[in-house]
């Protein structure tokens, strides 16, 4: 059992299409046609990015698609060296003035250091129409080598890097995207489909110790599996710290979310962590979906404590990781909402291939279309 806790934290996705062919519903009928999707695509969009700047006091900014490699400031997702970026050099003046960049696998990194450059203050922050390239991928129905995320981050104060400042940030997203739903239910009533419960006005809270207690022989992916069949939409807390089994709930980078700070939980039992997920119950796939990764970021302590831990100390050399050591940039929250996996939730879709173009294997496309699945080209 412990071989198999360990296996299921190499990566996302569903790992062989023997399995993706399986758990694909054979009974998929989409309710909106791909014109009528791709204006709900954007109806949706817009609706997110309206009430979400305006939930969170967030204002749109342009973001990167590629980054300098000497900067630190790229997202490496995981801390087991398994998920790297696209990497170029840019000969630049026959070699003159040279540069090494990056495709970026996630904005996260940058977004702190520009709070600092566009000058926000705590409580204000920025929103980015993100997208980047994860070429480590195994490409299933909901993992692709193309992302987009609505990046954000808030400035926020020390006193405010708790877990009620979490919670409290948690409930105002999912206030956004529920209101999605029913915005989007409006234009398109086909959507509410007797099938398709729709999403709960309430998100659930439970840190990953609660669940490795509630389901303590499963992997990690079978445990959150069984949590949102009893509640459909969770935010797990504390994603990166080692729990109780010798392991942690899922791999997490080391240098962005604070996995590491102490906080109490049930009884005043020592939990860590004041970062997490939100998982719903997919009622199309009829599997777990993750829709934003986030939490509040590090600071000095956390971000030395973490780097040790992932023997990765040498990454203190980074102009980024140097700037959060000298107190150059704001304390902050931040998270990354999935665009495409958004859409394909709330407009009812077996596979991200519906709602986003991207490549995929032969394999996965024929697949998909022995379902009635019809990805995009």
């Amino acid at each position: 059992m412990l071989a198999s806790k360990q296996a299921d934290l190499a990566g996302p996705g569903i790992g062989n299409y023997t399995d993706v062919e399986r758990v694909l519903p054979n009974d998929y009928h989409p309710l909106l046609a791909p014109r009528e999707t791709q204006r709900a695509i954007y109806a949706v969009k817009s609706y997110i990015e309206e009430h979400l700047a305006k939930e969170l006091h967030l204002e749109l900014v342009q973001v990167p698609l590629i980054v300098e490699s000497e900067s630190g400031v790229n997202d490496l997702l995981d801390r087991d060296g398994s998920r790297t970026p696209i990497q170029f050099h840019i000969s630049n003046d026959h070699d003159e003035h040279p540069l090494d960049a990056q495709v970026v696998q996630a904005a996260t990194k940058w977004k702190r250091l520009a709070l600092r450059q566009f000058g926000f203050a705590p409580g204000e922050g920025l929103l980015t129409d993100m997208r980047a390239v994860r070429k480590d991928y195994f490409l299933d129905h909901d993992h692709s080598a193309y992302v987009d995320q609505w990046d954000w981050e808030q400035a926020i104060s020390e006193a405010d890097r708790n877990l009620d400042y979490l919670k409290a940030t948690v409930r105002k997203i999912w206030k956004v995207l529920v209101g999605a739903q029913g915005f989007i239910e409006g234009r398109y009533p086909e959507l509410r489909d007797p099938r398709y419960p729709a999403l709960p006005e309430e998100i659930r809270f439970l840190h990953a110790e609660d669940i490795l207690d509630m389901y303590p022989d499963l992997p990690r992916k079978q445990r959150e599996t069984r949590l949102v069949q009893k509640y459909p939409a969770v935010f797990i807390i504390g994603i990166g710290w080692p729990l109780q089994d010798g392991l942690p709930h899922e791999m997490r980078a080391a240098d962005y979310d604070d996995w590491s700070t102490e906080v109490e939980g049930p009884g005043g039992h020592a939990y860590h962590g004041l970062n997490g997920d939100i998982l719903v119950w997919n009622p199309v796939t009829r599997r777990r979906h993750e829709l934003m990764s986030g939490g509040i970021r590090v600071g000095p302590a956390a971000l030395r404590q973490q780097l040790a831990m992932a023997g990765q100390i040498d990454f203190l050399r980074f102009p980024y990781h140097r700037a959060i050591l000298n107190g150059e940039v704001p304390a902050s929250i931040g998270g990354g909402i999935g665009q495409s996996r958004t859409q394909m939730l709330l407009l009812r879709k077996a596979h991200l291939g519906e709602v986003s173009v991207s490549v995929w294997p032969k394999i996965l496309k024929q697949i998909c279309a022995r379902k009635n699945i019809h990805v995009l080209e």
